[in-house]
């Protein structure tokens, strides 16, 4: 059975790779004024959402068009100063420890052999080795993959312990020295003004693993985390107001971002629930195969082990024409199987609207679990399994940390007299309806919605530059500055591989 996920008809973003036309452009040559705030030495402290990461890797047009880089531009309008970054070597963007590749390249938009197009990695060999260490200070400290904690963590830029992964190998680049911490190397560089984007990650990596990994509510000791867990919320904010303070020392004030959903990005919102589709004779087949499994069920239900709606939910039924995915949900009951005492029956059922399959989940569903069997299509005959979906529970999870961090982060800007941008209501906004602006719409759809890149997850320069411009309004709101906004509109969105 093939592989039934298509990404969306994108052949005229790869022939044409225009950019719409943009009235009102912004013009230069104004009066900007930095109000309370002193913009000369701006630092911006973040993981890779700070750092310009997109496509699935750090590059230099993507640190080029950073948000914090960006906003650094405009600054220089109003008193800012020099915005250093620790910029790679190169357009491919994977990393290498000594000569051996350890990242991968980024993504760019291509055609198959079938004339289906979507991303694809570039080929060739990066040329940014994280043993060649940079001299700073750098004003962008955004380490793409690091969480709340990891800003105060000593050693996190060790390249011993990158291997391991206990350090950060995009950290190892530009830490003054093995032992730093990324805050303190923010802090030393003593800002005048700065922003701070941490807490994604803490969050992010249990949901695009499918909820591989531990809520650890209620355990203060990061050490014990694994690398998918949700954070404990005391932990974050905890070490949130330690990272606020230590760059306050020195500041006359800064910007913070809280999290949005992740039910907001392509990642989540690509693949539909329902994409199995079946003839009316291959239907009636695979529900012959699941009658002895659904019998099971009703009986199970009869006795009391679980409820007619758990019975329903797990009850297997394909039609002609477009089916939801069968998968594995660890929630449900555990049930004895008869026919093999002391194990228990899979945990199957068919999914519904409010499950999130994965962006990578494009490329297992309907493909043969076992080459040699054909009834093992991944979907219906087999399951699509945990790491490629994200339940209503393991959503709750999620929703509910970033609530606390969120919290949390308001409480801090507030206490602080710090500007907020509220990322959470923008990513909102574009996933319903979109953003407008000057000659254009902005959306999170996949690729031809222009504010995310080919990952699902980070923004474009567009997308970027739209964050830049919030940041802005809430800076100019909060300390009476007038620094000018940018016009997205001169900013790209994805990249076609005829375009490298």
């Amino acid at each position: 059975m093939k592989n039934y996920i298509k990404y969306m008809a994108l052949s005229a973003v790869l022939l044409t790779a225009c950019e719409a036309e943009f009235e009102n452009a912004i013009e230069d040559g104004g009066i900007y004024t930095n109000g309370s705030a002193d913009f000369s030495n701006f630092v911006s402290v973040g993981n890779s959402l700070t750092s310009g990461y997109a496509d699935g890797a750090l590059y230099i047009t993507g640190q080029n068009t950073s948000f914090p880089n960006i906003l650094a531009g405009q600054f220089a309008l109003a008193g800012g100063g020099e915005f250093k970054q620790p910029l790679v070597n190169d357009n491919l963007g994977g990393l290498l420890a000594n000569g051996t590749q350890i990242t991968e390249n980024r993504f760019v938009l291509a055609v198959d052999a079938n004339g289906n197009p979507g991303p694809v990695r570039l080929s060739g060999t990066p040329t940014t080795d994280i043993s060649n260490l940079l001299s700073g200070p750098f004003n962008n400290m955004g380490v793409p993959g690091a969480k709340s904690f990891h800003l105060v963590a000593p050693g996190y830029g060790n390249i011993a312990g990158v291997a391991t992964g206990a350090s950060n190998p995009y950290f190892v680049r530009f830490a003054s020295e093995a032992n730093a911490t990324i805050i303190a190397d923010a802090a030393a560089q003593k800002p005048t003004f700065f922003s701070l984007w941490i807490g994604n990650n803490d969050i992010l990596s249990y949901a695009t693993s499918g909820g591989i990994g531990v809520d650890q509510k209620g355990n203060l000791n990061p050490a014990t985390y694994g690398a998918n867990d949700i954070t404990d919320p005391q932990v974050f904010a905890s070490v949130y107001s330690q990272e606020v303070s230590a760059l306050m020392a020195s500041a006359t004030g800064g910007v913070l971002f809280n999290i949005p959903d992740v039910t907001s990005i392509p990642y989540f919102t690509t693949v539909p629930y329902n994409a199995i589709p079946l003839d009316a004779g291959t239907a009636s087949v695979v529900n012959q195969a699941y009658a002895q499994y659904n019998g099971g069920m009703s009986q199970y239900a009869t006795l009391g082990f679980i409820s007619a709606e758990e019975r329903d939910a797990r009850t297997i039924n394909f039609v002609e024409g477009q089916n939801a995915a069968v998968i594995l949900d660890e929630s449900l009951t555990n049930l004895p199987n008869p026919a093999a005492p002391g194990t228990f029956l899979p945990k199957l059922r068919q999914a519904t609207p409010d499950d999130l399959f994965v962006l990578t989940a494009s490329s297992i569903l309907g493909t043969l679990a076992d080459p040699n069997d054909p009834s093992s299509a991944i979907g219906v005959g087999s399951p699509v399994t945990d790491q490629f979906v994200l339940t209503p529970s393991e959503q709750a999870l999620v929703v509910a940390a970033q609530a606390s961090y969120n919290a949390t982060i308001a409480a801090v800007a507030q206490a602080n007299g710090l500007a907020l941008v509220d990322a959470k209501a923008i990513l909102s906004q574009l996933a319903n309806g979109g953003i407008s602006f000057d000659g254009g719409t902005l959306t999170s759809t996949f690729v031809t919605g222009g504010a995310f890149s080919l990952d699902g997850v980070h923004p474009t320069p567009r997308g970027y530059a739209y964050l830049a411009n919030q940041a802005i309004l809430e800076i100019n709101s909060t300390y009476g500055s007038t620094v000018p906004m940018v016009n997205i509109g001169n900013y790209n969105t994805v990249t076609a591989s005829q375009s490298n």
